[in-house]
């Protein structure tokens, strides 16, 4: 079953390696994607970006552990509460 979802991350260590990382991940997952937004922050150095997606748990988890794992980024994720087929 597929659910709407968002990823909310927040990039602390904004060094270009991390934004290819992020990049590279959001490519990746680029068929799941229905939109995303990117809102930088330059008062306190830091960049927010919101992805919106429609997939399956497993594919959503699994992109939210891989930003996760990336050195000073902070990903969540917030899943609507109906399901699709």
């Amino acid at each position: 079953m597929n659910r709407i979802a968002t990823i909310s991350i927040i990039v602390e260590n904004i060094e270009t390696e991390n934004i290819k990382q992020i990049n590279d991940i959001l490519h990746e997952y680029k068929d799941l994607i229905i939109g995303r937004m990117g809102l930088p922050d330059k008062i306190h150095g830091v960049n927010i970006i919101n992805v919106a997606l429609f997939a399956d748990e497993n594919s959503i988890n699994a992109l939210t552990g891989k930003l996760g794992k990336i050195d000073g980024i902070s990903a969540k994720t917030l899943y609507s509460k109906k399901s699709y087929d």
